[in-house]
């Protein structure tokens, strides 16, 4: 009994084997069959894909002949990814089309609601086709779904990763008109923050601070926190930070403007006041910035 088991078993186990050889080659054939199948009817299939693109209004920031000319490109990327089971092109490709696009307005679930529209007219010119043969119709469904999906997905990922490219840098360029360094006149530098301080603004903050200090060769630095409500003990000490930087560089910073919970806050991290300059308001800390540097400032009546 154990010993015709283990036949059984053997006997399985080739057959499964065969059955995996048989599907593995048979794999590479449906593939060719489908791509043959979509570079035939490649002219009835992508005005179908854009009717139906149009009728969904996806992509409604671009024109109908933009539609019809990407989705062309789409059209024959996806197919060539099919073909090659490669998907560099179709990345690049993807890459490409997220720069043009994104910049018109165009949005997440648009790119992706496309991607589905194609693979939904692709498989029903399959059902179509082999609508007498399910047979058939079920081996070549199996090797394309998989391609399929991982189009649909390579797609969506080079969107999503150029989307997130243009963010990064928008919210640079906000930062740095949030946190400008302001000369002033010569050797006199002033930086306002305005708004929520975080720890990655802060740092952002330092680098563009000793930059200008070193550009512009400062010996003084108004930093007005205003426009600042509060910030927290890492924020905080970020700022002392910046301050001892500014002094190792040659420049004097007079710290205004600074709100009563900031001033807590300074307190409690341990800050040695004695090191740190500070006025009541920018009006203050530009007064006495201009006495550290030498200048001062009369009425025109009185040096006349």
């Amino acid at each position: 009994m154990v010993r015709k088991r283990n036949e059984d078993v053997v006997v399985f186990t080739q057959n499964t084997t065969i059955e995996a050889t048989e599907s593995n080659q048979t794999a590479p054939r449906l593939l060719r069959e489908l791509v043959a199948h979509l570079r035939q009817n490649r002219t009835p299939l992508r005005e179908e894909w854009v009717r139906r693109i149009t009728e969904a209004q996806l992509l409604t920031a671009m024109s109908k002949p933009e539609i019809f000319a990407e989705a062309t490109s789409v059209y024959d990327s996806y197919v060539v990814a099919l073909e090659t089971g490669t998907f560099e092109a179709l990345q690049n490709y993807a890459r490409s089309l997220s720069e043009r696009i994104i910049p018109r307005g165009v949005e997440t679930h648009e790119v992706i609601g496309i991607v589905l529209l194609l693979r939904d007219v692709l498989a029903r010119s399959l059902f179509a086709k082999y609508q007498g043969n399910f047979e058939e119709l079920n081996r070549i469904l199996d090797a394309y779904e998989p391609a399929a999906n991982r189009i649909a997905n390579t797609v969506a990922v080079g969107f999503v990763q150029e989307r997130e490219r243009i963010i990064r840098q928008q919210q640079e360029a906000i930062r740095e008109l949030s946190t400008p360094v302001l000369p002033v006149r010569e050797r006199l530098l002033i930086l306002p923050i305005i708004g929520v301080m975080d720890p990655q603004r802060a740092r952002q903050l330092t680098e563009q601070l000793l930059h200008g200090i070193r550009t512009n060769r400062a010996k003084v630095v108004v930093i007005d926190t205003t426009g600042v409500a509060a910030m927290d003990g890492t924020v905080a000490n970020h700022l002392v930070l910046t301050v001892q930087a500014s002094r190792l560089l040659g420049a004097t910073v007079i710290v205004t403007g600074l709100s009563p919970e900031i001033a807590q806050t300074l307190v409690t991290i341990g800050v040695d006041l004695n090191k740190m300059n500070t006025a009541g308001d920018l009006q203050g800390g530009i007064e006495q910035a201009e006495r550290l540097l030498g200048y001062k400032v009369i009425p025109i009546a009185e040096a006349s």
